[in-house]
């Protein structure tokens, strides 16, 4: 697919001058276990298959010889507060929080231990958006591959707290839960919560996904990409991630997304 598409515009426009690619830290590896830390654009690549391979090669065969050029990016978990997106941590928590807090339960973390402890990172969905428009309009950056995130690492035990602050509840340690088992019968309590609250009507499904939320919080291994690269070709841009998942609640609250 991504070929065929490619092909066609390769072909037909004219004026093309880049095209950047969105790959991730799957990349290094990252979503089959322990992998090295912090990863390096220029780590090899792990041994087993990957589209992000296949995409990568094909754009790099389909740009020779040609006028334009290409980017890769890789970022880690990127967070907004866009609409529809599910597979999004952002409303994932805040849909994960108003349940439980409308159950009288604490902010429990849903996933491993490990996962609680280990070192973790980021990234802001504008941050991507700009870095994205640097690579397409730079000319140093053409050919290249980009580790994108906010530029900080945190653990979800020193994050927690502060979530459990900023939705008025009780923080809890570690309770590892199959959110999909445990979200499946709590559909009545989001409508309850919609209508208490007065928010847009959206059901769980286009705000959070539990599988994704299994997966997300069971890496119980250090996730973490090295930055040096972008910042040496010229993207200083960085965020705080506290004060990033801080303010994307915010702004889900501001919308009447969640409560």
């Amino acid at each position: 697919m991504f070929r065929n598409a490619l092909s066609v515009v390769a072909r037909s426009a004219r004026d093309l001058r880049h095209v950047c690619l969105l790959q991730g830290t799957k990349y290094y590896g990252q979503y089959l276990g322990p992998f090295k830390t912090p990863a390096k654009e220029s780590d090899p690549r792990h041994p087993t298959p990957h589209f992000y391979y296949d995409q990568q090669d094909c754009l790099a065969d389909l740009q020779k010889g040609r006028p334009w050029t290409w980017s890769c990016a890789r970022p880690h978990v990127i967070c907004g507060y866009a609409l529809g997106n599910p597979l999004n941590l952002v409303s994932t928590l805040c849909v994960y929080a108003a349940i439980r807090r409308e159950l009288g339960l604490p902010l429990t973390f849903p996933g491993k231990p490990g996962a609680f402890t280990s070192i973790y990172q980021a990234t802001d969905s504008g941050l991507l958006a700009r870095s994205m428009v640097w690579m397409a309009t730079t000319p140093a950056c053409g050919n290249e591959a980009f580790n994108v995130t906010n530029g900080d690492f945190f653990r979800y035990e020193h994050l927690w707290p502060a979530f459990a602050r900023y939705f008025d509840m009780e923080a809890g340690g570690v309770e590892t839960t199959d959110l999909t088992a445990f979200m499946a019968d709590k559909e009545p309590v989001w409508t309850e919560v919609v209508r208490r609250y007065g928010l847009q009507d959206n059901p769980v499904s286009r705000l959070a996904n539990w599988a994704f939320a299994n997966y997300a919080f069971s890496n119980d291994w250090d996730v973490m990409s090295d930055t040096t690269k972008c910042r040496r070709f010229g993207f200083m841009e960085f965020i705080d991630s506290e004060e990033m998942f801080l303010g994307h609640f915010k702004a889900l609250r501001d919308l009447k997304i969640v409560p």
